[in-house]
């Protein structure tokens, strides 16, 4: 299914940021504008209440409307058959969306009292799938948990396993509940897997059917009402150990642990495995959480033997290619389990090892269902307002560690993050970053400088989001050149240059070759490659522009005055002075430059933008740092 809701988010984003624009293009269609606007925020409320997937051909409509909309607005700021568009197309269009939303209205509202079950879109894991996969290493890992289990205080204590999707969590976990030390420790013994089941007496009904040794499964219909008075009566006086597998809520976590008795100092256990590290502290009595740490490289290959020759040994002609194809599975038991069971489907050779290792991510991707749909499943936990900030860290290079200042000028440059009444950005950036560690799909580093990372899986699966939502794409001139009329990148918001690129020849730099992928373009990137004979003047809705590493010819610079909806600047020259075109950036709130050159002179026109908040630069004359008022240095 489309992200659809994710476009609109960033779409009425950026409706509200024309309308409080100073542009005079806006002020002509100020007034549809807010109409527009309106008619999509009431569609977009109405599908918040819904799944998406019961009406699939008129969101479908919704999504093509909101981006004829976009379309429309962004050809007449950029003077793009702007009259047509002015006086024809863009009235049409949002006719289009009040007709859309009256057929929203009538059609879901008929649906409302309509409740679907079974909506889940994760297959449930049963234990005997569990008991089948393979664990190497964590060998620490499990004498630390059988310590806390069998040892420690008389009181209940949770030991929580918390870490990114794909780790192994519940392998260990299962791993150390069959163990015989463990079975003969506890009186009773449950396993619970919670995972997106939001019926918390069904849960209990189930940890209460395991105590008792009831194999057959109750219907839901015959769940006693009083099921948590029954649960906590069977682990009375009972030294017990309930494991509560993938759990994702604190609500959840309180509801299915309220039966259990915390009174009598038996040595009561509960083992909590979750994405979620906001989960595990919540839960936590005595124990800390284990943050379970990705495999060694060396387990990581004893991983990927044991999946494909069981307990034989790897021929010494596969060594080579095999210890290869572990290392590109970055270590996750997820990745190398999938990469091993396909691997020994083939026959043993050489050549077809090479291929799987050339090829390795669409051997992954193949199965959606149980690599995908993994990662997908935390993304979907996300909150609205952080989805757009994690895909947006796949704008950064595999393996990059990433500043955490860094995200706070990327975020904000994107308009993915606002001040509030008690919060600045920094503090906003600061509260998000927090979540996204919290979620295990941001991985924190220490060091001098606080930084983060995204495991590879989780950078291909925001890389491939990224392209399906339109956000960014990474491209080079070469496919900028033969995709110009691409409906699919006519959609794009931002593109990155991430190769080293001759643009002699690339329409997308040249205004005559027209390319109406560049006209409707938000934010360009440029991180190598040749700026000869390249042009900006028609890039007319650039919000943020990065040429950050190459030294800026002044006829560039003079067209870079022309982009008047820039909202952030980055750029490296040598000069004297900023050209005086660069008064005319009225939308400007952030400013960096790097001057070789001797003192750089900011005009005083350019300190009286009214947007302006933040200035950097390498080389400025400090007499005028001085005449700073609002903005900060």
């Amino acid at each position: 299914m489309s992200d659809g809701p994710l476009f609109m988010t960033l779409l009425l984003r950026n409706l509200n940021d024309l309308l409080n624009s100073n542009s005079y293009s806006v002020a002509l269609i100020k007034e549809k504008i807010i109409r527009m606007k309106k008619n999509l925020e009431r569609i977009r409320s109405f599908f918040g209440n819904v799944e998406q997937e019961l009406h699939r051909d008129l969101w479908t409509r919704v999504l093509d409307v909101a981006y004829e909309a976009e379309h429309s607005i962004n050809s007449i700021l950029a003077r793009y058959r702007g009259l047509l568009q002015l006086i024809f197309l863009f009235p049409e269009t949002v006719g289009k969306i009040k007709l859309v939303k009256k057929e929203v209205q009538e059609k879901i509202s008929k649906n409302m009292s309509i409740i679907f079950a079974n909506s889940s879109n994760k297959p449930v894991i049963n234990k005997s799938s569990i008991a089948s996969k393979i664990i190497v290493g964590f060998e620490e890992e499990t004498e630390w948990i059988i310590r806390k289990l069998t040892s420690g205080p008389a009181e209940v204590d949770v030991i929580s396993i918390v870490g990114m999707p794909g780790l192994g969590k519940t392998t260990l976990a299962y791993s150390v509940y069959t163990k015989k030390s463990i079975v003969g420790h506890f009186d009773v013994r449950a396993w619970c897997k919670v995972d997106q089941e939001r019926n918390e007496k069904k849960l209990l009904q189930k940890i209460f059917s395991e105590v008792i040794g009831l194999k057959e499964r109750v219907r839901e219909d015959d769940i006693d009402g009083d099921i948590a008075d029954k649960l906590r009566r069977q682990l009375f006086e009972k030294r017990y150990l309930i494991v509560l597998d993938d759990l994702w809520d604190t609500a959840t976590w309180d509801e299915l642990t309220r039966p259990f008795p915390t009174e009598f100092q038996k040595g009561g256990r509960v083992i909590l495995t979750s994405r979620k590290k906001e989960v595990a502290l919540h839960g936590k009595c005595h124990s800390d959480p284990l943050d379970l740490r990705l495999l060694q490289p060396e387990e990581s290959w004893e991983l990927l033997q044991k999946r494909i020759f069981g307990e034989e040994r790897c021929p010494n002609e596969l060594k080579d290619v095999g210890e290869k194809i572990a290392q590109k599975c970055n270590r996750l038991p997820l990745v190398l389990d999938l990469i091993g069971r396909v691997v020994s489907r083939m026959e043993k050779k050489e050549a077809l090892w090479l291929e799987v290792l050339n090829n390795l991510s669409s051997f992954i991707f193949k199965d959606e269902e149980e690599v995908m749909k993994v990662i997908q499943l935390s993304y979907d936990h996300l909150s609205g307002h952080l989805k757009p900030c994690l895909l947006y860290l796949a704008s950064y290079p595999k393996d990059e560690d990433i500043a955490i200042s860094w995200l706070k000028d990327l975020w904000s440059d994107e308009g993915l993050v606002e001040p509030t009444d008690l919060k600045s950005v920094e503090e906003v950036t600061e509260v998000y970053v927090d979540e996204l560690i919290s979620s295990s799909l941001v991985i924190v580093r220490g060091g001098r400088h606080l930084s983060c990372q995204i495991h590879d899986l989780v950078h291909d699966f925001c890389s491939i989001k990224a392209r399906k939502e339109k956000l960014f794409d990474l491209k080079s001139s070469i496919f900028l050149s033969l995709s110009s009329s691409s409906d699919m990148m006519l959609r794009r918001r931002t593109i990155i240059y991430d190769e080293d690129i001759h643009s002699d020849d690339s329409s997308f730099f040249s205004p005559e070759k027209r390319n109406p992928c560049a006209k409707h373009l938000l934010s360009l990137k440029i991180e190598s490659g040749y700026l000869y004979n390249w042009h900006l003047r028609h890039l007319r809705l650039l919000k943020r522009l990065d040429l950050w590493g190459k030294i800026l010819p002044d006829t560039f610079l003079k067209e870079i005055g022309m982009l008047i909806h820039l909202r952030c600047l980055r750029i490296e020259l040598k000069a004297k002075a900023l050209p005086s075109s660069f008064s005319n950036l009225c939308n400007l709130e952030t400013l960096v430059v790097d001057n070789s050159g001797s003192n750089l002179v900011l005009s005083p026109s350019i300190w009286g933008l009214a947007k302006l908040q933040y200035v950097s630069s390498s080389d400025c004359s400090l007499s005028l740092i001085r005449i700073l008022t609002n903005q900060q240095s």
